[in-house]
């Protein structure tokens, strides 16, 4: 899920390169510019969307090996100043949607299946301004270890990249640090963590 951002495009096209069948979801599936062999709609702060886009795979249960969540947003406000508006949406993306589509999913996952969830190193995170974020991301690594935990026969990995050339850098007033990563490079590394059968948090 998160197909159409700067890092799901980049998975979506390496793992194709790679022979994957992929199947790709955004909440515009017209704005997924990679090309996966199927692409689904789903809104990950609407759980009734998420059901559904579930339901349009569901003719092929316990087929998905490899199921990525790749959605995130971000937004600078002090606390006294964010609007519980903002602090929601920020949460729901990198947090409630990722247990939204864990949630849904599981049924369609193969019994050995490999989870990745695309955190942050969110300890570098606790700055003015990205309360939200931060707090998201790292309940994010907690709710992974919990599913990891629950889901003992697959593999869970959070993937804490340090900063990515991505337009989520525009959202902030802060400049991209030097030496950022690709997102082609996070999307090598996550292939190589599934063929390595990491499992834990994998920070990049």
């Amino acid at each position: 899920m998160g197909a159409s951002g700067g890092i799901g495009s980049a998975l979506v096209r390496r793992l194709a390169e790679e022979g994957w069948t992929v199947i790709g979801v955004a909440r515009d599936p017209a704005a997924i510019t990679a090309n996966p062999v199927q692409r689904v709609q789903a809104d990950v702060a609407d759980e009734a969307s998420v059901g559904r886009a579930v339901e349009e795979l569901a003719d092929a249960p316990g087929s998905i090996g490899l199921w990525i969540y790749a959605i995130g947003d971000i937004a600078s406000s002090r606390v006294d100043d964010m609007a519980v508006e903002d602090w929601n949406r920020i949460v729901s993306a990198n947090l409630t949607g990722a247990y939204l589509a864990a949630k849904h999913s599981l049924s369609l996952l193969t019994e050995d299946a490999h989870m990745f969830f695309l955190g942050a190193v969110s300890e570098r995170l606790r700055l003015p301004g990205l309360a939200a974020y931060a707090s998201a991301k790292a309940g994010l690594e907690a709710l992974a270890e919990v599913l990891r935990k629950e889901q003992r026969k697959r593999r869970v990995s959070v993937v804490r990249p340090k900063a990515v050339a991505t337009a989520i850098w525009d959202k902030v007033p802060f400049s991209m640090p030097r030496g950022a990563l690709q997102p082609e490079d996070v999307a090598d590394r996550v292939i190589a963590a599934y063929d390595e059968g990491h499992t834990g948090v994998l920070d990049l």
